[in-house]
């Protein structure tokens, strides 16, 4: 007679996962954004590992949660663990061969640079299934299915096992529609109209000012969720924006946006494309990233 004993279970995958994340991330809220789930589901999932172990990994206390001794002592083994599986399924797509390559790009970039290039893109790689995902910060490419990234880093400075080519240097301006443009002979003008500005780059016109010895607030205006809704705005007259050189390339040549009298400033920041995958080889994502590119 065969004898088939029940074997005793392990901890589920996604209490591990839930774990990891609010370790790695200091919280059960940032783990919980990462990984597209309440802070509730987190603390059940990591409950439930707690259980599993008869022992915490987190202490609670009002202003968050601190890893306890055993939570801290193998945190680093989880995190390695997850990224080595993360990295198995990127080779695991890239050998695949699928042709499809997913770009994550920051919403303005997205919107402003890439989409315009999206045409000539595809007409070049006609067999290539090419989709963009706006996500407000970069994503983690050790773990997610993203081939490409775009996004602007104040330090260049790619995760290990990824690759990055640096493409422009931020550098900001005022500018404006010509025919507010023409209203505006030095930069006192600006004060007679709206100045405009968006949640992801809110200190800008602050920024801008302060390089210039000018303390205090900027004259108000309105405040667009995306920059991209600020430029279409700054184009149709309501107002003077801060410009970002290289996403409004474009525009500025077509002059439906002008550059207003004051100094160009150049920011600690570039506009870096990053991947999982070798960027010098000969693979789709290489080639694709280099017509991208140039």
């Amino acid at each position: 007679m065969t004898i088939a004993p029940p074997r005793p279970k392990g901890p589920p995958l996604n209490a591990l996962r839930a774990f990891e994340a609010a370790a790695r991330l200091g919280g059960f809220s940032a783990a919980a954004d990462e990984l597209c789930v309440t802070p509730g589901a987190i603390t059940q999932q990591v409950r439930l590992l707690e259980d599993y172990l008869g022992a915490a990994l987190f202490d609670r206390h009002a202003r968050g949660v601190r890893l306890t001794p055993l939570g801290g002592a193998v945190q680093s083994q989880f995190t390695q663990a997850f990224d080595l599986l993360g990295e198995a399924v990127q080779d695991m797509r890239a050998q695949a061969a699928t042709g499809k390559i997913h770009i994550a790009a920051l919403p303005s970039v997205a919107q402003l640079w890439l989409g315009p290039r999206l045409p000539a893109l595809r007409a070049r790689f006609r067999q290539v299934e090419l989709s963009v995902t706006a996500l407000e910060s970069p994503p983690n490419l050790k773990r997610e299915p993203f081939d490409l990234s775009l996004f602007f880093q104040n330090a260049p400075n790619p995760t290990p096992g990824t690759h990055s080519r640096t493409l422009a240097r931020d550098v900001i301006f005022p500018v404006a529609a010509p025919s507010i443009a023409r209203e505006i002979a030095d930069g006192a003008d600006m004060a007679d109209f709206p100045w405009l500005s968006d949640t992801t780059w809110s200190g800008d016109w602050q920024r801008w000012l302060a390089a210039q010895g000018h303390g205090g607030p900027p004259a108000r205006g309105p405040v667009y969720s995306l920059y991209a809704l600020a430029v279409s705005e700054a184009v149709a007259g309501a107002g003077v924006l801060m410009g970002h050189e290289w996403l409004l390339a474009p525009l500025l040549q077509s002059e439906k946006l002008v550059p207003l009298p004051g100094p160009r400033l150049a920011l600690d920041q570039t506009l870096v494309l990053t991947s999982p995958h070798d960027l010098n080889a000969d693979g789709l994502v290489a080639r694709l990233a280099r017509a991208l590119t140039t």
